[in-house]
């Protein structure tokens, strides 16, 4: 890699900084941006879709193809960092995952529940265009699209592009295109079907506590806050700035895992080990992060890590992986599989409502419907959607729900991070029978977990 690449990457990620300052911007401004919780990533991403010439076809700003190459290549990468992330600053035992309540398992089993009834519907949208649209030729994974963007959001469209990329299937900038237009839809419609369903429970008795629609503080919908009294810090200093910032401390300790992995990666590559050899890079990273967070909690060194600081290194490689994913969408693809793409979106939104507040009615005693919101925001935006979600019919966070929702949430990601790559695998491999059979027996064994949970809890009770 020579300086003149460098520095077009480099020119590259402050035209991405550009647009990030015109999303807050425009966040801050305009009502609609502001009802729909729209993140600046978004807004900023679509506003170098629509200026950029991806969309005019060679009009528009004229960005260089270098940087629209480097845009659509960056999700793929900056999304290992954020997944490898995931385990550091963990604990383990008292306080940590082995703790959660009974009610948090029911929130992992109906969020794992919805998540199957997705991936089972992207799959039956598939099979019936296949039939109906030969033409169209939907390429093997075609459905997956549903619930990698209604639930992994705009940054697992990033993670899908970049593992199709390194397992060498031809479609992987289409796949990411698509699963960056399903997460789009799915933030935006999430949030208005969201909103309506809090106003109809208020009116008919199901929520817990709100009793009438109430306005969120004024700054939540502008995206930043001017009162420095409520602005809340990014974490402690855990590190002396006359050795090393601690922000580059965490990023050096995420990095130097990311590093191991690719290593690990291509030793496992180049001995062709069985099955191993075709998992993606951020597995590594993540089993290999949960091995090095061990021996951080096992000394002194835990005291070293902030997990909000973590979490602030994340958010910005999301951020950018968010505005970069969206401004480099391929709209070619998105043309092409239009009709089945929002027919999979339509039967998304149906099918998953009722599936995530069918099953929460009958699994929780109580605030069943808030935390069935919770999950409805997470399956058709992103954890953030769900918090927000749950902000306007429980302002304080006064119920157990968030509580729940965080930790089901929590374990939920840790095994979505696992599958996402057998599922897959068994599609490319096995085909749509053995697939749909796994994801039927996952669907059934989480359903059963669920209202298992529910028994031991009622007996409980009693």
């Amino acid at each position: 890699m020579n300086s003149a690449i460098l520095t077009q990457l480099f020119y590259s990620f402050c035209v991405l900084s550009v647009l990030l300052i015109i999303g807050v911007f425009l966040r801050s401004v305009l009502k609609i941006f502001q009802k729909l919780f729209l993140p600046a990533s978004v807004i900023g991403g679509v506003i170098g879709l629509l200026a950029g010439p991806v969309l005019w076809d060679g009009g528009g700003i004229p960005f260089p193809p270098e940087w629209l190459a480097a845009w659509s290549a960056l999700p793929g990468l900056l999304i290992i960092p954020v997944i490898a992330a995931v385990p550091l600053g963990m604990r383990y035992g008292k306080g940590g995952p082995g703790q959660a309540s009974v009610n948090a398992i029911k929130m992992f089993a109906l969020l794992f529940a919805i998540g199957g009834v997705q991936i089972l519907l992207g799959l039956a949208v598939r099979e019936i265009f296949t039939r109906l649209m030969p033409d169209l030729e939907l390429y093997k994974t075609f459905g997956y699209e549903l619930t990698e963007g209604f639930a992994g959001g705009h940054g697992t469209a990033g993670f899908i592009g970049g593992y199709y990329r390194d397992l060498g299937l031809p479609y992987w900038e289409s796949a990411q295109g698509l699963t960056a237009t399903t997460a789009t839809f799915g933030l935006v419609g999430g949030m208005i079907i969201g909103i309506a369903a809090i106003n109809i429970a208020a009116r008919t008795g199901k929520t817990a506590l709100l009793k009438k629609p109430e306005e969120l503080p004024p700054e939540l919908f502008r995206g930043y806050e001017t009162d420095q009294e409520k602005q809340k810090s990014l974490g402690r200093e855990t590190t002396f700035s006359s050795s090393i910032e601690t922000i580059s401390f965490h990023l050096a300790i995420v990095l130097s895992v990311c590093g191991g992995a690719y290593g690990v990666m291509n030793l496992v590559r180049k001995y062709h080990t069985p099955i191993l050899y075709q998992l993606p890079v951020w597995v590594y990273a993540l089993l290999l992060m949960f091995a090095v967070n061990g021996v951080i909690q096992k000394t002194g060194l835990r005291r070293l890590i902030d997990v909000k600081v973590k979490s602030r290194i994340s958010g910005v490689f999301t951020d950018y992986a968010i505005t970069a994913s969206i401004a480099s969408l391929s709209i070619q693809a998105v043309f092409r599989y239009a009709v089945p793409l929002m027919v999979l979106i339509v039967l998304g939104f149906v099918f998953t409502y009722i599936a995530v507040f069918g099953l929460a009615k009958r699994a929780f005693a109580d605030c069943w419907f808030e935390r069935g919101l919770c999950v409805w925001g997470t399956y058709t935006g992103v954890f953030f959607t769900g918090l927000m979600l749950l902000k306007i019919c429980d302002r304080d966070y006064q119920l157990p729900a968030l509580n729940d929702y965080s930790t089901g949430y929590s374990m939920t990601t840790l095994f979505g991070f696992i599958l996402t790559p057998v599922t897959v695998g068994l599609m490319l491999n096995y085909g749509l029978l053995v697939n749909v059979l796994v994801q039927g027996g996952i669907l059934a064994l989480s359903v059963i977990l669920l209202f298992c949970a529910g028994i031991v809890s009622k007996r409980a009770a009693d």
